[in-house]
């Protein structure tokens, strides 16, 4: 059971487009307390009696402008990157999804029968969010802990400003960047403003100030906010961005309660109504286009901005399958085979007393 295995971990989506395999789909989700976090009793009335009757069949439709021959496109990339870090490395690795399949719970009852002790789990959420990178972290634990219980696992932190994630970020890029544009939106998926609040270590930081997210603090280690600006800072820095030619907003927000601002479909607006003609967008959240990037940003929102007065609106492509997104999962996964190849390694200079066996 000392094999090394790498599992990724991404959001997932509905097994088709159908309503009712949206409606299980948006039931898991919503029904996850770090997505939904009222008490449980409210919880259900929430999603049950007032989402799940009017939302899957939107949701289905949305789903369908999207949808590939291989099915979701989420899915297929992250299988797709799965496979070839398996290609690349020579190591096991297994792909799940948070909710839906390829299920969690499959991937490491495939891992223990097949007698992989030694996991490292690799989240594709680049920033800490409860929502996102905490819930998948704490699904594989609880799962590992109920039917594998002698398996070892490791977790990659959030690597929101790590240097070869944000080369990865700026190359792939690049072409967009070289075009003429007037200004670049980085859109992060949103959270609401309690979720801050509740991922504050300190108790008392997030969402304190205006500047909160400045300088350092112990509480940027969970803080969802100070990791989407680090990045953008990052993502600036290396691509030569000036100042005054980006923005940032948070998309996504769901019911009535204050989200991270500036909300992306208002400032989208608000920028075609300036007269802004030739808008980039990119989002940084995901690794792998998905519902959030193809259909809300490049679909309504490209709709949105021409409806404002732009008119040139184009998505960057999220990193899907680019060489160096690779690198960067690659580089993660030989570092850990080579940790646990050494930890195994027997130290021929120390002999049992017993039996004699090299350890």
């Amino acid at each position: 059971m000392n094999n090394p295995a790498v599992l990724l971990v991404n959001l997932g989506s509905p097994d088709s487009t159908s309503v009712e395999d949206v409606r299980t789909y948006l039931a898991e989700f919503l029904m996850d307390g770090r997505v939904l976090d009222a008490f449980y009793p409210l919880r259900w009335c929430i999603v049950h009696l007032g989402i799940l009757p009017k939302r899957p069949a939107q949701s289905a439709e949305a789903y369908e402008k999207i949808w590939t021959p291989k099915g979701s496109p989420l899915v297929a990339t992250s299988r797709a990157v799965a496979e070839q870090l398996r290609e690349r490395t020579g190591v096991r690795v297994e792909l799940a999804m948070r909710y839906r399949n390829p299920s969690i719970p499959d991937a490491i009852r495939k891992l223990r029968d097949d007698g992989y002790g030694e996991v490292l789990l690799i989240p594709l959420f680049p920033h800490y969010a409860m929502s996102s990178f905490e819930t998948a972290v704490e699904r594989v634990r609880e799962v590992i802990a109920q039917i594998a219980p002698d398996m070892s696992l490791a977790v990659i932190p959030p690597y929101y400003d790590e240097p070869d994630y944000i080369r990865a970020m700026v190359a792939s890029a690049d072409d967009y960047l070289k075009q003429d544009y007037d200004h670049l939106l980085f859109s992060f998926h949103g959270i609401p403003e309690r979720h801050l609040r509740k991922s504050d270590p300190t108790g008392g930081h997030c969402m304190i100030s205006d500047d909160c997210c400045a300088g350092s603090s112990i509480a940027q280690r969970t803080c969802y906010r100070a990791q989407c600006f680090k990045t953008a800072e990052a993502f600036v820095r290396g691509a030569a961005i000036p100042n005054n030619k980006y923005s940032i907003a948070f998309q996504s927000r769901l019911g009535r309660e204050p989200w991270l601002k500036p909300y992306t479909d208002h400032v989208i607006e608000s920028l075609g109504k300036a007269g802004v003609k030739k808008l980039l967008v990119i989002c940084p959240s995901f690794v792998s286009d998905c519902l959030e990037t193809l259909e809300e940003m490049g679909i309504r929102g490209r709709q949105s901005f021409l409806d404002a007065g732009g008119k040139d609106f184009q998505l960057i492509p999220c990193l899907n399958e680019h060489p160096l997104w690779l690198d960067f999962l690659e580089k993660r996964t030989r570092e850990f085979a080579i940790e646990k190849a050494a930890e195994t390694e027997p130290n021929p200079q120390h002999q049992c007393a017993q039996c004699r066996c090299q350890t």
